[in-house]
């Protein structure tokens, strides 16, 4: 696979990510399919592998999905801006601190802006409460299983 093809399947990938976070975007599909693309592309057995491990790890997810509260991003009072925020915050904080560095961007992303927004840490701390209960746990299960798939695929690319 030539590079101009890997950057195109990696700004796929960003695009699905990013998508998560949008309501009615299908941002695990998009991420799906930029795997598929890649594995059908570079026919090898890791390709492959990641193929099923993605497969299998947005599937579990999809299953999982109904156990958790359902997204109601207008019920925290906190604006659209903050909750896009925090999804950001949380891809940044994947790569910048593998795996962990997610929940703790996501978080730390919110706090900020609610900070910032509301003028006191009492507030901001409230805030990011409210937001983990109506949006934060849906919306981050789904962005970190999106986030190992992108991780995966970027670890086989490099060293692979």
């Amino acid at each position: 696979m030539s590079v101009w093809q890997l950057v195109a399947v990696g700004l796929v990938m960003l695009l699905g990510l990013l998508g998560v976070l949008v309501p009615g975007v299908p941002g695990q599909a998009i991420v799906w399919a930029a795997v598929l693309w890649w594995a059908l592309t570079d026919v090898t057995p890791l390709a492959w592998g990641v193929l099923m491990g993605a497969t299998a790890l947005l599937l579990l997810n999809q299953a999982l999905k109904p156990l958790l509260p359902p997204r109601r991003p207008r019920g925290t009072g906190a604006p659209r801006k903050t909750l896009t925020l925090g999804g950001i915050g949380a891809i940044v904080g994947f790569f910048v601190v593998p795996v962990v560095g997610g929940v703790v961007g996501y978080v730390g992303a919110v706090y900020g802006a609610e900070r910032l927004r509301l003028g006191s840490r009492e507030a901001g701390w409230t805030s990011v409460r409210s937001v983990m209960r109506a949006t934060g746990y849906s919306v981050l299960v789904e962005l970190y299983a999106c986030l190992l798939v992108a991780g995966a695929w970027l670890g086989a690319v490099i060293w692979g």
